[in-house]
């Protein structure tokens, strides 16, 4: 039996940061895909839309898991033929994170680099730590100019703009040929017809899976011109540290709380005094900026913070569980639901909704991390 010539060889539920990409890949590769996403095409309402958007694996080593450092610098070095092709501009740097600390606060600088170090493979901190004097900072990063004696400098690392990706790759997939049904949910079970169903949905999931939480994060987005931060910079503090990213046209997107609740309304002012209060001992000046927003979401996580892509055996794939490391680990993860979804086309059994023909563990065991994958 022939597929119908309107029948999507895939079905993408969910359009955030990784329903998107992963749709970006699948149609690049040649296959029809449909995407279905409750929220708009700018993807406002995506976890994604709330974030900075570090590509920071060593940054991100001093409080992750070594799979995670290890995802997250292939993802770093996948991101710029990803964003080539899209029709729209996307704001991509790397020009490093710029790790640094009042002196009160130095045993947290001890800490971090112990933990860097124990997580990071040796081949990623080869030349990619630089510890950097007072009067080095002032080269580095003008705008920090005798407000910190020593930091670290992460000169391989980066960033990009979240919301110009998630509308240049809405832009891409249209003119790509995608079926795209924006402020369309999709009811747990109630699949639409397609090859492959892969649920990119994050919390919209959690009826399927049952582990999933939300983990409140909040940002504020700041207008601040003259001060010319030239890269992303983390401030530690053993209670609130914090990050700063600079984007295009002076805008700056400060964040670092994390709190276990799923909770969806505003900030409270304890959280924006603390960012704004780090942003401003960072530089004085930021005193001056003007807020441009006040936003929280919550991000998908499972109960060992790690990422999975889950197969049923049949027609259905699962991506979920990126928790705080989204941009950092979306091109690896999906990468690599990519590849299974591709894998699974090319078997006749897949074809027909039916997966004894896929060799799941031969396939599963030659993949990077085989650990990201589960079979139920």
């Amino acid at each position: 039996m022939s597929a119908s010539p309107s029948r999507p060889d895939v079905a993408v539920l969910g359009g955030g940061l990784s329903g998107r990409l992963l749709a970006w890949q699948l149609i690049r590769a040649g296959a029809r895909v449909a995407l279905y996403e409750r929220g708009d095409a700018d993807g406002s309402a995506a976890a994604g839309w709330v974030a900075a958007a570090m590509l920071a694996p060593l940054a991100e080593a001093a409080v992750a898991e070594p799979s995670i450092v290890e995802m997250g610098a292939v993802g770093l070095e996948r991101w710029p033929a990803l964003i080539d092709g899209l029709p729209e501009h996307v704001f991509f740097q790397r020009n490093g994170t710029l790790v640094v600390w009042h002196q009160p606060d130095r045993a947290e600088a001890v800490m971090f680099d112990r933990r860097m170090r124990a997580n990071a493979p040796p081949a990623l901190l080869r030349d990619g730590v630089r510890r950097v004097s007072g009067a080095q900072l002032a080269d580095v990063e003008p705008a920090l100019a005798g407000r910190f004696q020593e930091g670290w400098w992460l000169p391989n690392e980066g960033q990009l703009d979240n919301r110009q990706l998630l509308r240049a790759l809405a832009a891409g997939l249209a003119k790509a040929g995608a079926a795209l049904h924006w402020h369309t949910e999709i009811a747990e079970g109630a699949y639409p017809d397609a090859g492959l169903v892969i649920d990119c949905r994050g919390l919209g999931a959690r009826a399927a899976l049952t582990q999933l939480r939300g983990v409140r994060g909040e940002v504020v987005r700041i207008h601040a011109p003259g001060i010319g931060l030239r890269r992303p910079v983390r401030l530690l503090h053993p209670r609130y540290p914090i990050y700063i990213a600079p984007k295009e046209n002076d805008l700056y997107v400060i964040g670092a709380t994390e709190l276990e609740s799923e909770d969806m309304s505003p900030m409270t002012v304890r959280s924006a005094l603390e960012l704004l209060s780090a942003a401003h001992s960072l530089n004085p000046a930021f005193g001056e900026a003007r807020i441009v927003e006040l936003n929280v979401n919550c991000r998908p996580a499972l109960p060992d913070h790690l990422p999975r892509v889950q197969w049923d055996g049949a027609r259905l794939l699962r991506v979920n569980g990126l928790y705080r490391h989204g941009y950092l680990l979306a091109p690896a993860v999906t990468g690599e639901a990519c590849a299974l979804a591709q894998a699974l086309m090319q078997t006749t059994g897949a074809q027909m909704g039916v997966g004894h023909a896929f060799d799941w563990e031969t396939w599963r065991a030659s993949r990077p991390w085989p650990d990201l994958f589960r079979q139920v």
